[in-house]
């Protein structure tokens, strides 16, 4: 008998328990990998859709940084930033504060999302820019 598929749903259980009771918005279908860097300044300002895949070493934020030279100092901007359903974000891929990613989405690894992603769309690069536009995730081979 194979014990890695129920000792994996287990412990995507627990992720997903862990960030909940941290403040995160995150649907119990997401499917969570390790290493995840969800800002911890306002974890009620991330918003991850049903379904949706983050793999390792992502980033997702939900500040933005303003910076006052006058007072030679920076001041945080709480923001929400919303994951739509079924989206894949890539490993290392940074999701910054305060954007809005559509449904049907992949964020190529190690993108840098800066702007809003519009619905069944494909992106990747630093700064991230759409690859492909009007995909289905049905049948789609990533």
């Amino acid at each position: 008998m194979n014990l890695r598929l129920p000792i994996s749903r287990f412990v995507q259980r627990l992720r997903f328990h862990f960030y909940r009771a941290r403040g995160y918005d995150i649907q119990p279908t997401c499917e969570l990998e390790r290493n995840l860097n969800l800002d911890r300044l306002f974890p009620g300002g991330i918003h991850i859709g049903a379904h949706t895949i983050v793999a390792s070493r992502a980033t997702i934020l939900s500040h933005k940084l303003i910076p006052l030279k006058s007072q030679s100092r920076f001041v945080g901007e709480n923001v929400h930033t919303y994951i739509g359903s079924f989206c894949v974000i890539g490993v290392g891929a940074t999701i910054m504060g305060g954007v809005r990613i559509g449904d049907d989405v992949v964020v190529g690894a190690g993108a840098v999302v800066t702007r809003d992603v519009p619905s069944n769309s494909i992106v990747a690069g630093n700064p991230a820019r759409i690859i492909r536009s009007g995909i289905t995730m049905e049948g789609l081979r990533l």
